[in-house]
């Protein structure tokens, strides 16, 4: 059982007591987003923080984020691909957050002027 460390836990004593619990904690960098499909749904985590949890060879993943949920299925309308190039020059010319880039190409169905506008007005 991993004690209550509090408001101002110490990452690296946390990280300590999970490597004495024979747990390794590996962060993965660069992600920008995680992908889940479900028989029913779609979600995506935006801005996503992931880390490895390699429990004595038994790995789990630790997704922390924001999370976009939409139905899956026949029904279910997609848009247009929305690549990390375009989320990133939307974000640049812009000078808000790759989510808030990515929300905006959401809405403008992909549409790198328009999305650029709407954050930009």
């Amino acid at each position: 059982m991993i004690p209550n460390l509090g408001k101002g836990a110490n990452p690296k004593k946390l990280e300590r007591m999970m490597k004495q619990m024979g747990i390794d904690m590996e962060a993965l960098d660069g992600v920008e987003s995680v992908h889940i499909t479900t028989d029913t749904e779609e979600l995506d985590v935006m801005d996503a923080q992931v880390v490895i949890l390699d429990a004595r060879g038994q790995k789990t993943l630790q997704v922390v984020g924001e999370i976009r949920r939409r139905p899956r299925g026949a029904g279910a309308a997609r848009g247009p691909a929305i690549t990390a190039e375009d989320v990133r020059l939307v974000a640049e010319q812009t000078g808000k957050s790759e989510a808030e880039a990515r929300a905006a190409l959401e809405t403008t169905s992909g549409d790198l002027a328009q999305a650029i506008l709407k954050l930009k007005g």
